[in-house]
């Protein structure tokens, strides 16, 4: 695909790419996005509190999608943009966070030109993977103190923007004509917030799991043989992984909770839902310590709570959120270290028997996946060895299928 100059793209765009009638002709749904910071410095979870939801008008998405030779035009459909035709195959994109960005390196495509936030993409997982890395420091942040200025996108002029254009609307600062001006004058939006399933605002269109999404990415960039090979590698890996799952009732119970820093002492509580954030706890069928309890998910009221409430629950896994950037023993010599000592904390069964760990990306996409899965699963239950071939996942990401 040619990449436009910024004179010529607004005359052009309508010729290169024809969008669905979601975005352009109808309304979007209300959304939510991120905050700033990275997860080391910082407590603060990355949305921020959901508007009002408004009436959606989307097309009703089609299971078959328009797949022809890569000199053909091709359409590929998603909830809630709805349908876009591509006359070629992008060749720059953005992404709104690490988990699409993961999609992307799984399919070989070059680093996303921005992301909302680089420091919650954690591309030190592909140290596990042969061959297979991401400079970041060629991926600009996309969010600021303001939010995501529409001027970026004029200034990166991304082929394709991998991100659910409600998270846009929803901070007051776009409109629906923004978001159809840069879908028709930059390049097409095509994502959904497949990460959390805890939104109001979502239950008017539907979600997607981590592979359905994957296959959709696959298809916008034509790569749909390395998804089928990936997609081979997974069900291996969910083969291996169910032959070391204990037995009901054995499985142990863990608290879900964001806390940044070497010291924390407030955390932002979840409860393990259907999101992609949680597909390795699912698949790992951890029990969630808090979902019969009186505390409220952090979605649904944006509390916090201390060690004395962690204590009345007192799960016999304590998983956190916001360390993923520390090695386990940098995450031992602080985080863990710091509750040993603390009056409160220690008394916690977790603290007590050991069992405090990081709990994985909140952004995972496949690579991101089978990592962190992996990592768990030696944790919890004492896996011997890994439980996915590493070097596959590098020739698939490498092209050699």
């Amino acid at each position: 695909m040619a990449n436009d100059g910024q004179s010529g793209r607004e005359s052009t765009r309508r010729e290169y790419l024809q969008y669905g009638g979601a975005v352009v002709a109808g309304g979007l749904l209300a959304g939510c996005t991120g905050g700033g910071g990275s997860e080391t410095t910082t407590a603060s979870e990355p949305e921020t509190t959901a508007a009002e939801t408004t009436e959606a008008a989307t097309e009703t998405e089609t299971e078959t999608e328009t797949t022809t030779e890569a000199s053909e035009s091709y359409s590929v459909s998603i909830e809630p943009v709805g349908e876009v035709t591509f006359d070629s195959v992008p060749e720059t994109w953005i992404a709104n966070n690490g988990g699409w960005a993961d999609m992307g390196v799984a399919l070989g495509l070059d680093a996303p030109m921005g992301v909302w936030l680089p420091g919650r993409y954690h591309t030190q997982y592909y140290d596990e993977i042969p061959d297979v890395s991401v400079d970041k420091s060629s991926i600009r942040q996309l969010w600021g103190d303001s939010g995501v200025g529409k001027e970026q996108f004029y200034e990166l002029n991304a082929d394709v923007h991998i991100a659910d254009p409600n998270f846009l609307l929803n901070r007051g600062q776009w409109s629906e004509a923004d978001i159809e001006e840069i879908s028709t004058q930059v390049g097409p939006f095509f994502g959904n917030s497949i990460f959390s399933r805890s939104y109001a605002w979502h239950d008017d269109y539907r979600y997607y799991s981590l592979y359905e999404a994957f296959e959709k990415l696959a298809r916008v960039f034509q790569r749909e043989e390395r998804f089928e090979a990936f997609e081979r590698v997974h069900e291996e890996f969910q083969s291996n992984l169910a032959s070391i799952l204990p037995a009901d009732g054995e499985r142990p119970s863990a608290a879900v909770v964001w806390g940044g820093g070497d010291e924390p002492e407030e955390f932002y509580p979840y409860i393990i839902d259907e999101g992609t954030s949680f597909k390795h706890l699912n698949d790992l069928e951890v029990d969630d310590a808090l979902a019969a309890t009186d505390v409220k998910d952090f979605y649904s009221n944006r509390g916090a709570v201390d060690f004395e409430t962690l204590l009345e629950v007192d799960p016999e896994v304590l998983l956190l959120r916001g360390q993923e950037a520390k090695t386990r023993e940098e995450f031992q010599n602080t985080v863990v270290s710091f509750m040993e000592n603390h009056e409160v904390a220690g008394e916690l069964t977790a603290v007590k028997n050991g069992d405090v760990y990081r709990a994985g990306a909140l952004y995972q996409g496949p690579i991101t996946n089978l990592v962190v899965t992996d990592r768990l699963a030696r944790t919890l239950y004492d896996a011997d060895e890994r439980l996915f071939d590493a070097q596959r996942v590098a020739d698939i990401a490498n092209g050699n299928l």
